[in-house]
């Protein structure tokens, strides 16, 4: 099984729908994220509409990729269209493994200069829209992207640096847990994934997470002065684990950071 390879915007007319057609999950306003998440987002999901950035941090310790397939995951399963663009080394095994059903998953890895284009079709006709954020893009350029998704009810996830966004996600720690005295196998890791905003997320917030999560995720939400200054941390490979399956689907978060991307 494979996502739709999208390679310009002429190939999204077939995958995305008139922006005159009728919204199809009706008036389901909030697409749902794993339980271990709900406590950093003000409506317990994502909501139709908003911006949810995820900083990428420095480039050896983060795990923002991560993060971010975790952020699809839930709503892919119900059934949602979700797309990722300018990430060409983006892990679909990974995703497949964390539960993202790769039939209703559409990548544009190397958008070149139609970026905002590319990135404003998805927005007319593809629930959850994450992008990679180039490093020349404008202000004016991101809040025509932002009204867009307010516009059509759909989920924009920029990846990297972007001002104004309703919720602001970053993997600030992190420690592994598997590795004994000179021996031993790296099997999960827990973070803490901090949230800012503005609104109803305008007050800092903090959870610890695993990763992978399984039935043993321990999620310890709690309340901070200040997540926005902390230095950030790298970013690593995400890779796929062995997980439970269930109908085909894995339904364990299988994910495991193992090295420099």
């Amino acid at each position: 099984m494979a996502g739709h390879m999208v390679v310009g915007s002429a190939a999204l007319a077939g995958l995305v729908r008139p922006a005159s057609a009728p919204d199809p999950a009706g008036g389901h306003r909030v697409l749902p994220v794993a339980p271990e998440l709900t406590g950093l987002l003000p409506n317990r999901g994502l909501r139709r509409g908003s911006t949810i950035a995820v900083a990428a941090g420095q480039p050896r310790h983060s795990g923002g990729a991560s993060l971010v397939l975790a952020l699809l995951a839930e709503a892919s399963r119900g059934g949602s269209w979700c797309a990722v663009v300018g990430v060409p080394t983006f892990g679909a095994g990974a995703a497949a493994e964390l539960g993202i059903a790769l039939d209703r998953l559409a990548l544009v890895p190397n958008p070149g200069p139609e970026w905002a284009t590319v990135i404003a079709a998805l927005l007319d006709g593809v629930d959850v829209v994450v992008t990679a954020v180039p490093a020349s893009v404008s202000a004016s350029v991101a809040n025509r992207l932002a009204a867009r998704a307010r516009q059509r009810g759909s989920v924009l996830v920029p990846y990297g640096r972007w001002e104004g966004a309703d919720v602001t996600l970053q993997v600030v720690r992190g420690a592994w847990e598997g590795l004994g005295p000179g021996r031993g196998r790296l099997r999960r890791r827990e973070v803490t994934v901090s949230a800012r905003g503005r609104g109803a997320a305008a007050r800092p917030k903090e959870i610890k997470v695993w990763l992978p999560g399984d039935e043993l995720t321990q999620v310890i939400p709690r309340t901070v002065a200040s997540a926005a200054d902390r230095p950030a941390a790298g970013r690593l490979r995400p890779v796929a684990s062995p997980g439970r399956t269930v109908a085909g689907v894995s339904r364990r978060g299988a994910l495991t950071l193992v090295g420099p991307a």
